[in-house]
């Protein structure tokens, strides 16, 4: 992997010169080159953090849908840029926006992420039925871990910039 940084830039939030950016690139199995982007704020009290990540061959608008059915399938290499929308039905949609990050990963990855989002939605819940919610979420994302129970997972980035690296997984034209 190549990594280049550049260090003491201004922030685009506290202005100070704490930010520092990051490009890498890395290999990607089947699937060649890919570029990691990173700006990072070293200020405390400011803390900003910005991620993206870009093929080196141009993609098309893609989808992918995936199923998850064993503890196996954690390992499959997952890649999301800014610009995806991630869907898991019944539990959360994550969308792209100014907070999206990209990032290479894995389904485990992917699922510790999701994980914590419903862990501060529970722990910021004032309606106990919602607390509930989220812990029958939280309960069933770890099943899923365990490989004792099944979940979709659908990718939608408009470019192309996203994958499920496994032959399990369905692409298709977004």
């Amino acid at each position: 992997m190549a990594k280049n940084e550049l260090k003491a830039q201004p922030c685009p939030v506290c202005l100070k010169k704490t930010l520092t950016l990051m490009e890498a690139d890395m290999d990607v199995p089947y699937f060649g080159k890919v570029f990691l982007f990173s700006m990072k704020c070293e200020d405390k009290d400011c803390d900003f953090y910005k991620a993206d990540v870009e093929f080196e061959k141009p993609q098309n608008p893609t989808k992918y849908t995936f199923e998850i059915t064993s503890e196996k399938d954690m390992n499959i290499r997952f890649i999301k840029s800014s610009a995806a929308t991630v869907k898991i039905p019944h539990i959360v949609t994550i969308s792209p926006g100014p907070d999206a990050e990209g990032y290479v990963s894995n389904i485990e990855g992917l699922l510790q992420r999701v994980k914590k989002i419903i862990e501060q939605t529970r722990d910021e819940a004032e309606d106990n039925s919602d607390r509930k919610k989220a812990k029958n979420m939280l309960k069933k994302l770890q099943n899923v871990m365990w490989g004792r129970e099944k979940l979709k997972i659908i990718v939608e980035d408009p470019t192309g910039n996203s994958a499920i690296i496994s032959d399990k997984a369905k692409k298709t034209k977004l």
